[in-house]
């Protein structure tokens, strides 16, 4: 008899799994620095493309001679998607009050929370791997320090992140386009001098994330403000770090250019396996399943501060 896969046995309930699907909470920002592949397996190869766009080719050819060719080589290292599940608990007594007040779905709510716990924990793994300094090439990383943190007056993060776009440009030929930070590294770089001095010209009083992407001459600028329960106290995610970055946010629908990460994830997922309902607790009980793994496609084309602000 054929074993049957648990993929074979799970049965799905279809309007909870678009809920899931469609479901985004706004503090996670793990996306920004490693957009969403789906892939048909749970493992495979990571792509990771070279140089060859930037050769110099004899593209001339006389009559009847032969044309040029293009060989593009790419290094694959492997990736495994991770599985993670969790299931949310909703008591009858709940379920029960809930159908008294109109617009509350608590089966809605459950898969909501659900996926907040999936979420949070690869965000947490994404800026870990992101904040890896041991990831970088030492060009593509700086410690800060006293005056050059950027919660210093005397700091300048204008030119320090003109900086590091070369140090990009000149590894990819790619300016990077995104920025994410910490909330701690954002909070200092709203009252940093030097990025008020230029808002002058902005006719703008607030450093929001878009009046910031315009001064460094970004897309975007997005800032980690998700925190996590260490067991004492509650933890920035992003801590105090800084991640230049140029990245395909359109996943590989762009194939060839060498963005910074991916996230993998088994397509058609998350899903939402049908409800059940639990005697013993007296509960209804929602399981969400997810399959995927962040991984960084290519170092060259991110630059990480460590200690951004005090």
């Amino acid at each position: 008899m054929t074993q049957m896969t648990p993929a074979a046995a799970r049965v799905i309930d279809p309007v909870l799994t678009e809920i899931a699907r469609g479901y985004k909470n706004n503090q996670m920002v793990a996306s920004a620095l490693f957009p969403v592949v789906p892939v048909g397996q749970r493992g495979g190869k990571v792509i990771s493309f070279g140089r060859e766009s930037f050769k110099l080719y004899n593209t001339g050819r006389a009559p009847g001679g032969n044309v040029a060719r293009i060989t593009s080589a790419h290094s694959a290292d492997s990736y495994a998607l991770e599985e993670h599940a969790i299931a949310e608990q909703v008591p009858i007594e709940l379920m029960e009050d809930a159908a008294a007040v109109p617009g509350i779905d608590l089966g809605r709510n459950a898969v909501a929370r659900g996926q907040d716990v999936i979420a949070l924990r690869l965000e947490k793994q994404a800026a870990d791997l992101a904040t890896t300094a041991a990831t970088y090439d030492s060009a593509n990383k700086a410690t800060l320090a006293g005056a050059t943190q950027w919660s210093h007056a005397s700091s300048n993060p204008i030119t320090a992140i003109e900086a590091a776009k070369e140090v990009i440009r000149g590894k990819i030929g790619r300016r990077p386009n995104t920025l994410v930070v910490g909330g701690a590294v954002f909070a200092a770089l709203k009252t940093n001098p030097a990025v008020i001095a230029r808002m002058v010209y902005t006719s703008r009083e607030i450093a929001t994330a878009e009046i910031l992407a315009q001064l460094f001459g970004l897309d975007r600028v997005v800032v980690g403000d998700a925190v996590y329960d260490d067991g004492t106290s509650l933890v920035d995610v992003w801590g105090k770090f800084a991640i230049l970055a140029y990245t395909e946010t359109a996943g590989l629908a762009d194939a060839g250019r060498p963005s910074y990460g991916y996230t993998y994830q088994l397509r058609n997922y998350p899903v939402v396996e049908q409800p059940y309902y639990d005697p013993n607790t007296r509960s209804w009980v929602y399981p969400i399943a997810d399959s995927v793994k962040p991984v960084i496609a290519g170092a060259d084309a991110g630059f990480l501060w460590t200690d951004a602000a005090a």
